[in-house]
């Protein structure tokens, strides 16, 4: 593995794990009906993006 690629995977993995920070931070500050109206939404959200995946 070169170097850009290696650069590649850890610039990867840090901008998931800082994702995932905010978005863990950003739910236990939320109100909890905001939480739960998110999560409601959340299999609407995914099918949305899937169909537009698709060609």
């Amino acid at each position: 593995m070169d170097h850009i690629a290696l650069a590649a995977v850890l610039l990867g993995g840090l901008s998931l794990l800082c994702v995932t920070v905010v978005c863990v931070v950003a739910i236990c500050r939320a109100h909890q009906t905001d939480v739960v109206a998110v999560v409601l939404a959340l299999p609407e959200l995914a099918l949305a993006l899937l169909r537009r995946r698709r060609p």
